[in-house]
């Protein structure tokens, strides 16, 4: 949201930025990267207890998550109602995580505005290669043109939690 008075700062006085992301929704959803949006306790809570990929991630470790990313939120009014994460260096690559939409908010079509406009935002940074993990949501990202990797036998991974060095 731009500060009438300074149309180069954001509501919560930070200076705005080429990279950020603003979007509304007919139905008055907003999705924006300013970070002083952001419900750190919600985000916590969603990541560390609702889903199964960030199972007990500790509140320190989702902040500083949040700080060496994008982050995108989606809101009705002043409610955090979606979340997703950008790794990147808003160059060549991105890797999409965290994506999360609060429950009594599913359905009505915000994980995919979410997505496309996290997609369309990376585009407008020159980033063509993206990357994202799922086990359970593979429509959604279909949806805003992810498939299965192209070519798996040239990608691979190093997970210590499950192979330590």
């Amino acid at each position: 949201m731009t500060d009438p008075a300074r149309p180069d700062r954001t509501a919560s006085g930070r200076d705005r930025s080429a990279a950020e992301l603003v979007a509304f929704r007919e139905d008055g959803l907003e999705l924006s990267t300013d970070p002083g949006r952001l419900d750190l306790d919600r985000i916590h809570r969603w990541l560390s207890v609702e889903s199964y990929w960030a199972a007990s991630r500790p509140r320190d470790v989702v902040e500083r998550s949040i700080a060496g990313s994008i982050s995108v939120g989606v809101y009705d009014g002043d409610i955090q109602v979606a979340y997703g994460r950008v790794v990147t260096d808003r160059a060549t690559f991105a890797w999409i995580c965290d994506v999360f939409v609060d429950e009594p908010a599913r359905g009505r079509g915000i994980g995919r505005w979410l997505m496309r406009a996290i997609v369309d935002h990376l585009h407008s940074l020159g980033v063509y290669r993206m990357l994202l993990a799922t086990r359970d949501a593979h429509e959604l990202y279909a949806r805003v043109g992810f498939t299965e990797l192209i070519k798996p036998d040239q990608m691979m991974e190093l997970d210590s939690r499950v192979n330590p060095p």
